[in-house]
Formats: C-alpha cells, sequence, structure tokens
C-alpha cells in the first residue's frame, strides 16, 4: 500500500513528529506538499494522509474522492472541532495510528454547488448558529457577557428575508427567516447542538437549520440562555426550524452571502446536495456509533411555525422588531371579538345592573360570596380590554365604543347602588364596604397583574376561561356599588374613596392590557406610544393620592404596633390595649380600642390615659375604648 502524506511547511514541527513515529513503527511515508498533488501518481491501494488548515484538509478530501482512494486525517492541536466531528484521538499517536489505517466504510459529503463542505455552510448571519460552542468552554463569565452585548448590537441591523427553498422531491417551502446553517456532522456548532434531538448524520440526509426570530426578546432569550447560562434549549425555539433532505435549492428573495467553512464567499442562490457514501476516511469509532445505521429517503421538515404570511414579510423585513408580531388570523379574530364586546348593548346592561344589585346587597349582610359572584356576573371588564386595544392601536372606533359603554355603566351600577342606600333603611359600615375605602398603591399593582392576565387570557382561546378569575382579581363593581352607597347615605368621602378604587382598577387594567398585547404583537411601537404614554400619565396622576394612602398605612401599622406593646401604670392600676384600630374621621385619627385594666379607672385617670396614648401616637387623637377589668 502506497501511503502519501500531504503536509504545508506551516506544520514541518508536527509532520516530523509523525514521521518520527512511522519510522519507529517501520512504515514508509512518501512526502509531498500540498500544493502538489496534482503529481502524485495513484494506485488502487494508494491511502493519503493529511496534516493543514481547514481549507487544506478539504483539498487532499476532494482530491481522494475525486481519485477513489482512501484518506486519514492528522489534525492539528488547536483543530478541536475536527477532531470531534470525525471522532479523532486528542492524543497524537493514536491519531497517527487511526490515520494509517485504512477505511473501507465510507461517509457522505456535503457540497454547496461545487464546494466541499467540511463543518458548515453559513446563509446570511445568524449568530450565535454560525460559531462553535467549544469556543466558551474556557471563557470567564465577563467575557461571555462582553459577547452577549456584542451580539444583541449586531441585531439592529438583521433583516428577515423571504426564502424560497426546494427539496430533493420539488417540495417548496415558503418563509420568512434571517439566515441559515447547513451541517452533515454533528460538529459542536449552536446550530448542530440545537436539533440534536433530530441529526441523524451520515444517512443520506443533510440538515438545515434556520434561524426566525420574530422579536428582538425572542431573540435575546436564546443567546442569554446560551452564553450566560451555558446550556443548550431543551426544547426546538419556536425562533428555529429545520429540514433534513438530500439536495435544498435555496433562493431568498435578495442576495445574501454564503461563507463555506468560515472562508469562500458566495452568493445566493445555492444548491446544497448530500454525495452519499463517496469517500473512505479514518475516522473513530464513536463517528460510526452515533452516526445513522441506515439510509434515510424520506425528507423532514418543521418550518410551519415560522412566519410566512405576506404581512409579517413586510413587518420583518425593516429590521426585527423589539416585540414580536400576531398572526393575521389572530388580529382578525381578536379585533372582531373586542369591537363587539366594546359595544353598548341591553343585554350589557342588564348583566351589570343585576351584578350590581347583587353586589350591594353582599356588602349589606356583608358577605364575600355573594360579592364574588357579582363579580364574575358583571362584563365590565370586557370593554375596558378593548379601551386598552384602541388606545395602543389608535382605533378611534373601538376607543370610543369601549369608553361610551364604560362611562355609560359606571354612572348604571353608582345610581343603581344608590337608589338601593336610599330605600334600604340601614346605614351601618360593614367590613367589605369598609375594605374598599382605603385604596393604596398595592391596589393598583394588583390591577396592573390583572391587566396583565386579562389581556393575555383574551388573546389565547384556550385560557379565555381564565378571565373569570381575573374580574374577581380586580374587582370592578364592588368599589362602584360602594360609591353609590356613600351617595345614598350622603358620605362623600366614603363616594370619594371607593370611587378612586376603582379608577385604580381602571387605568391599571387599560395600561398594563395596552403593553401586553404590544408585547404579543398586536401593534407596531411607532403607533402604540402615544396611546401608552396617555395611559402611563393617567397611572402617574393616579398613583399620587394612593403612595400618599400607602404611607398612611404603614405609618398606622407602626402606630398599631406601638400600641399594641403599650404598657402603664396609673397609680396601682396596671394598663394595657388590646384589639387596636385607627380611623381618619375629619382630619382627626380616632383610635378603637379594649383598655384592659387591673380595676376601674377614675374620669380623671381615663383623661390621663388619653394623654399617654396621644403622646405614643405623637399627635392629638379620638380615643373610642371598651373596657375589661382584669381579675
Amino acid at each position: 500500500m502506497k501511503i502519501y502524506y500531504l503536509y504545508s511547511k506551516v506544520h514541518e514541527a508536527l509532520v516530523n513528529k509523525v514521521l518520527e513515529y512511522s519510522s519507529s513503527k517501520e512504515i514508509d511515508l512518501e512526502l509531498v506538499e500540498i500544493h502538489d498533488i496534482t503529481g502524485l501518481v495513484i494506485e488502487t491501494d494508494s491511502h493519503l494522509l493529511v496534516t493543514g488548515s481547514v481549507h487544506e484538509i478539504k483539498q487532499v478530501l476532494a482530491y481522494a474522492y475525486e481519485h477513489e482512494v482512501s484518506v486519514g486525517i492528522i489534525p492539528l492541536p488547536h483543530q478541536k472541532e475536527l477532531k470531534h466531528t470525525f471522532a479523532l484521538p486528542n492524543n497524537l499517536k493514536e491519531s497517527i495510528t487511526l490515520a494509517l489505517q485504512r477505511c473501507n466504510s465510507k461517509i457522505d459529503l456535503l457540497y454547496c454547488d461545487d464546494d466541499l463542505v467540511l463543518q458548515e455552510v453559513v446563509i446570511g448571519e445568524v449568530p450565535p448558529l454560525d460559531s462553535f460552542s467549544t469556543s466558551m468552554q474556557n471563557q470567564t463569565l465577563w467575557q461571555r457577557t462582553k459577547s452577549l452585548f456584542g451580539m444583541i448590537q449586531r441585531v439592529k441591523n438583521l433583516k428577515h428575508t423571504p426564502f424560497k427553498i426546494t427539496t430533493a422531491k420539488d417540495k417548496e417551502l415558503k418563509f420568512s427567516a434571517i439566515g441559515a446553517v447547513g451541517v452533515e456532522y454533528n460538529n459542536r456548532t449552536f446550530a448542530s447542538k440545537l436539533i440534536r434531538r433530530h441529526l441523524k448524520f451520515n444517512d443520506g440526509r443533510l440538515s438545515l437549520v434556520l434561524l426566525s426570530p420574530s422579536s428582538v426578546l425572542d431573540y435575546v432569550r436564546y443567546i442569554f440562555q446560551t452564553h450566560i447560562l451555558m446550556q443548550t434549549p431543551e426544547k426546538l425555539p419556536h425562533s428555529v426550524g429545520y429540514i433534513h433532505a438530500q439536495k435544498l435549492t435555496i433562493e431568498p428573495q435578495r442576495e445574501l452571502t454564503v461563507t463555506i467553512d468560515g472562508d469562500r464567499c458566495v452568493q445566493t442562490p445555492i444548491t446544497l446536495e448530500t454525495k452519499t457514501e463517496v469517500l473512505a476516511v479514518s475516522v473513530g469509532e464513536k463517528f460510526w456509533e452515533e452516526s445513522a445505521k441506515e439510509r434515510v429517503i424520506k425528507e423532514s421538515v418543521k418550518v410551519s411555525h415560522l412566519p410566512s404570511d405576506k404581512e409579517i414579510f413586510t413587518y420583518l423585513g425593516k429590521n426585527i422588531p423589539l416585540f414580536t408580531h400576531a398572526s393575521k388570523e389572530q388580529f382578525a379574530g381578536l379585533f372582531s371579538n373586542l369591537r363587539e364586546e366594546s359595544r353598548l348593548s341591553s343585554t350589557f346592561m342588564v348583566l351589570l345592573i343585576l351584578a350590581t344589585m347583587i353586589a350591594t346587597f353582599g356588602l349589606y349582610i356583608n358577605s364575600a360570596s355573594v360579592i364574588i359572584g357579582a363579580m364574575i356576573l358583571a362584563p365590565l371588564m370586557q370593554p375596558i380590554v378593548g379601551v386598552s386595544m384602541g388606545l395602543l392601536r389608535q382605533d378611534s372606533a373601538l376607543l370610543f365604543n369601549g369608553m361610551k359603554s364604560i362611562t355609560l355603566g359606571v354612572m348604571a351600577v353608582i345610581t343603581s347602588a344608590m337608589i338601593i342606600a336610599l330605600l334600604l333603611p340601614l346605614e351601618q359600615l360593614t367590613s367589605e364596604m369598609n375594605g374598599r375605602l382605603s385604596p393604596t398603591i398595592l391596589d393598583m399593582f394588583v390591577a396592573i397583574i390583572s391587566g396583565v392576565a386579562a389581556a393575555y387570557a383574551k388573546s389565547n382561546e384556550k385560557i379565555i376561561g381564565s378571565l373569570a378569575g381575573v374580574a374577581i382579581a380586580v374587582a370592578l363593581v364592588p368599589p362602584l356599588a360602594v360609591s353609590g352607597i356613600g351617595l345614598g347615605w350622603g358620605e362623600w368621602s366614603m363616594f370619594s374613596s371607593a370611587l378612586l378604587l376603582f379608577i385604580t382598577n381602571l387605568v391599571g387594567i387599560i395600561l398594563a392590557a395596552s403593553l401586553t398585547f404590544l408585547m404579543l404583537g398586536f401593534s407596531p411601537l411607532h403607533v402604540a406610544k402615544k396611546g401608552i404614554f396617555y395611559a402611563m400619565s393617567l397611572v402617574f396622576i393616579v398613583s399620587i393620592p394612593l403612595y400618599i394612602s400607602f404611607t398612611q398605612m404603614i405609618e398606622d401599622i407602626q402606630i398599631q404596633k406601638a400600641l399594641s406593646s403599650f404598657e402603664t401604670k396609673i397609680g396601682e392600676k396596671e394598663i394595657y390595649l388590646r384589639g387596636i384600630e385607627l380611623q381618619k374621621r375629619l382630619g382627626i385619627t380616632e383610635v378603637s380600642c379594649k383598655v384592659v385594666a387591673s380595676d376601674i379607672l377614675s374620669k380623671s385617670e381615663k383623661q390621663q390615659l388619653k394623654t399617654l396614648i396621644s403622646d405614643e401616637v405623637g399627635e392629638e387623637v379620638r380615643v373610642l375604648a371598651s373596657f375589661l377589668y382584669e381579675l
């Protein structure tokens, strides 16, 4: 067997080690520089060895394929990816021994037009799919973070392009993507790692991995996972698709640069083709263990989830948006429902008045379960979600219809509750009523989270039943009913406090639902900015009294805590307080408590106790006390 060892002079140090080892094994190698390869005298039992750059190795492999001879690769120390791809040993002696063993089994080769592809062919820009995961193994967190921000900066220059791909079986696939990576083997690129569950190499098919992020957030989420957490997603990301086929003709709508093994560059359109079992290469046992056991004729395609309609082509063709873009079908279904639900109707008013009556009586009898029933029945959430979409999209018809329904609905609720309050001979403030008279910034947080949940549930038909839970969480009708009761009783502070809670819920839901619809892709950012600004301004204005109320609540808690540990002695009588409650009435702090004393207090002693309580609170207070005597 005639063995030619092809090399380049820049690698003479390694070549000398190979020669030294082969001579010790009495193996005769004929040295030939790679640029003299055309002068070889090839015989049927000839065998080639090669050491060189990826480009030089490809040159020898192409020559070996053309002349139907076997080849062994002795990799350079830094060629880690090459070693992994073909399961070549790290130890030099083991690597030489493997390369000298002539292999009878042949491997598949991937070609891009007439160019051999050893590692990958990159179409367009697809960071980080075109890089090797091994490059990050020894990097520090700071280095990986810098790499992450470098990729994020590149995002603004990435654009979607409509692709048309034709398979070997004449199947046409059309979708939008920023680029693709073609691989033949499991070579530790991020692309091959993403489809590792679906990648069967050396099976007569190539694999094309397509990157089609629908938003910057979607893209950043993936590269954060790969670069900072150093994890490969268990499931294929929604922005990634793949095609397994023997041959693919790739025709993007605009010309894209194609890079072959990080070196040679051509332009689209291109044809990728796998040539099956054409070259005998001395590869490691692990290569054969992981490769497919049989040839696969069937093509495998997963691109149906990638953007494919013309509206999205136009939207994504400018640049990758910050948020995702909803499909045409999602738009049509959601807008049809919102327009219908935002219109004022007799059904809406009847249900709302019935819910008001249930809520009002529930407040009077202090029944939480009855009030919850009213929350579920009330349809007030529907036009509020419609207003949030109208504000986001600057849709005047949707915005006007929603505001009209909300305004008339609010008036109907307050009026109905006021009439009931005027007719009933009861003016006792229950705990359920009192619970809606002190809104704080915490109520705004509840409203915002509820708005997110409402918009998300509304946009997804599978979970639209969750809107009932949102209605319970945010409780729109009960505060309006309390406000109406306050009018009926002539209590203006009760009316205004309860109405503030409703307004808090209203503006919080509108802002949060608008932001959620924006993130779900129902409006471009430049259209949404104006509506979001208005909603945020309202939230800011409403948050001012809520924050003041919140600080007051904190002060009251501190006062209650101080009074709970309050103990004193007046004369020989030991005194402490229990069951402390605070309220503000006409600007005066009112302390309700139980005074536990060891004996009956005289009038002067009671006055002295009041003075001590006022000193503890830090201001003049009105004390409402019931006395208990400890025996």
